[in-house]
């Protein structure tokens, strides 16, 4: 005789048929017990899955994906760059813009108090700016911060390491001198990763209550244009130089401001201690 197969029965079927679907109710994607909304569970407990246990939350909380830059500080960077690459094009091939730096240059060299213009300039020497950096990693780690003194420190070794490179490369004569090697302004660079760099270890972490959060990074723009300005008006660098060193900070600084927004987030904004 001939067996017949019969679909197998289960202790909670009741009948041998197939399935059938119940109106009003997802066959699929079952929202659970009591409306739970959970998908695939009738306890109304979460799924044992990578999405369903990591619930987005606050920034900076569990489930929160890390910061990343947004396209403003993309397009901005990506400006800079841009930027200092049209620069040290002229720079390398003698272009008219080179020839026109030489013209705005010779304007301005000599103009203003001898004295400030100098003092401006020592705002991007090593003597002078090293000292403030060394002070903003110690403090921060003073309050606790562990891998930004790090990316500071490892940023300021970014500068020699590729200005250095390009003065060789270029070998542009500075003004009122016969010396070659002033291309980018290493002043400048220099003044612009301290500054920003110890900006954004204030930022980082606990402030005095005096101190407001815009008041490092103005100071930082204050100081890291003023260096540039008197590097030209006394004759130490052309325009260009320091024009290009000025898009090269931020390049620079893009790294230690993305990881100090990321703790900054992660703990939230600090606030001023007393």
């Amino acid at each position: 005789m001939r067996e017949t197969h019969r679909p197998r029965e289960t202790a909670g079927d009741s009948g041998s048929g197939l399935p059938q679907h119940r109106p009003g109710r997802a066959f699929v994607h079952d929202s659970g017990a009591s409306g739970s909304g959970t998908p695939h569970r009738s306890d109304g407990r979460p799924p044992h899955t990578p999405r369903g246990a990591r619930r987005p939350g606050p920034a900076g909380h569990p489930g929160t994906p890390p910061p990343v830059p947004g396209w403003p500080a993309s397009l901005f960077l990506g400006s800079l760059l841009a930027l200092f690459a049209l620069i040290t094009w002229q720079v390398a091939a003698d272009g008219p813009l080179l020839r026109l730096d030489e013209r705005v240059g010779e304007s301005l060299f000599r103009r203003g108090p001898a004295g400030l213009t100098q003092l401006f300039s020592d705002l991007g020497g090593v003597p002078v700016a090293l000292p403030v950096l060394v002070c903003a990693i110690a403090y921060a780690l003073w309050r606790g911060a562990r891998r930004l003194p790090v990316y500071a420190a490892l940023t300021m070794a970014a500068v020699p390491a590729l200005v250095i490179p390009l003065k060789v490369a270029t070998a542009r004569q500075g003004p009122l001198t016969e010396a070659v090697n002033y291309y980018p302004s290493g002043h400048t660079a220099t003044a612009a990763v301290v500054y920003g760099a110890s900006a954004l270890l204030l930022l980082a972490v606990a402030r005095p209550a005096w101190l407001r959060a815009w008041v490092p990074p103005a100071v930082a723009v204050v100081l890291t244009a003023a260096t540039g300005v008197g590097l030209v008006l006394h004759g130490y660098h052309w325009p260009l130089d320091v024009l290009a060193s000025w898009c090269l900070g931020p390049v620079l600084l893009a790294p230690l401001w993305w990881v100090s927004r990321g703790a900054r987030l992660r703990s939230g904004e600090p606030r001023a201690t007393r």
